[in-house]
């Protein structure tokens, strides 16, 4: 079912679910979602399969009309998102109106937000993933970014149109300071120990040449043993690489799937949500963990996602009225409403009024029986 036009794509919309896994020997990296936390939570909020697809919004001038009454959700960064105009609630479901305007009007915090709508973006598979990766034209809507014109189908919602409400210590906080925990290795020892030292104790800003590739930083030089050329080898999802000029580069979801520069540490998987909110200028540190202090980390995420689970459901649905008066039938459609599990089961009730009208001094009387379902 088409579900959303766009009126205006914005600096980069595009379409992304969590990723495309099982190809990187082929060289295509996994893309997907670069905060997938929030793209998880989008959608656990409406309903959906955690990694349905949805709309990453990149900064902010993105413009979207519904084409049919859905329920949806928008987390990640804090994009000023307004429905109609007015603001609408972040990390939380909001049901929308056939013809509402949802539009996202600048970035107040963070770069990317993300917005889920029930039954999730239904565009095709490609090497099992709906995830956009421009550079060889994959997935998403024709393998680009959204552009104004394009219309947007959803699936059926597998449990009817329903949402909930983050709690909120499962909200991120967004700063303009990142502290990443990272793994050292897989070539640590091809620095000396005061670039390691150098490292674990600066403070580097992000740089304009920053993308879905990776996050290029600058500040203190990194010093290396000999040099910063190896063998290429696989690059894993938040690999930092070391160039030759001692400038750390974070590798995220749209890297290269090898590389020829030595790799001082990884940061956690739990912290790539963070680095993708930030935005030019914002600063960046790294804390050196363990790898059973970074699992523990993703458990701890995992128990947060598990119980946003288990939260209830409110369920929503469209009312239509059959109003009889004068042996004449008008029909209408509301909005989405909550359903009060208290109501009756009935799918139809009538309610019979009489209803008195008086004009320029006469006195009409109708019979009047409205239908809802």
């Amino acid at each position: 079912m088409d579900v959303i036009q766009v009126v205006e794509p914005g600096i980069l919309t595009a379409v992304q679910d969590r990723g495309r896994y099982g190809y990187q020997r082929y060289g295509v990296p996994s893309s997907g979602a670069l905060d997938e936390y929030s793209l998880r939570v989008a959608n656990i909020l409406v309903g959906n399969d955690e990694g349905d697809a949805v709309l990453e919004v990149t900064f902010a001038g993105a413009s979207l009309c519904f084409l049919e009454p859905t329920v949806v959700s928008v987390t990640g960064a804090d994009l000023g998102p307004e429905l109609n105009g007015a603001p609408v609630a972040r990390w939380e479901a909001v049901p929308v109106a056939r013809d509402d305007v949802l539009a996202f009007r600048q970035a107040r915090a963070g770069m990317r937000g993300y917005l889920a709508v029930a039954g999730g973006i239904d565009v095709p598979r490609v090497l099992g993933s709906r995830s956009t990766y421009g550079r060889s034209r994959l997935g998403g809507v024709d393998g680009r970014p959204l552009q104004a014109g394009d219309v947007l189908r959803c699936g059926p919602p597998g449990g009817g149109l329903r949402g909930k409400k983050a709690p909120g210590q499962a909200v991120p906080d967004l700063g303009r300071g990142h502290d990443l925990r990272v793994v050292l290795g897989p070539q640590n020892d091809a620095f000396t120990e005061e670039g390691i030292r150098t490292f674990l104790s600066s403070t580097y800003s992000v740089t304009n040449l920053s993308d879905r590739t990776g996050y290029r930083l600058e500040g203190p030089a990194i010093q290396h043993v000999t040099g910063a050329d190896i063998i290429s080898d696989g690059i894993p999802l938040g690999a930092v690489q070391v160039t030759g000029d001692g400038m750390p580069i974070v590798l995220l979801a749209d890297r290269g799937t090898t590389g020829g520069y030595t790799k001082i540490a990884t940061v956690v998987s739990t912290d790539i949500p963070e680095l993708a909110q930030a935005a030019s200028g914002d600063t960046v540190t790294f804390t050196s963990v363990t790898v059973d202090e970074a699992h523990e980390a993703l458990k701890e995420r995992e128990r947060t996602l598990e119980e946003l689970r288990g939260l209830p459901y409110v369920r929503y649905r469209e009312h239509r009225y059959r109003a009889r008066a004068g042996g004449s039938e008008h029909q209408a459609v509301s909005g989405l409403v909550e359903v009060d599990p208290k109501a009756p089961s009935t799918s139809a009730y009538p309610v019979g009024r009489t209803v008195r009208v008086t004009v320029g001094g006469a006195s009409y009387t109708f019979d009047v029986e409205v239908e809802a379902e």
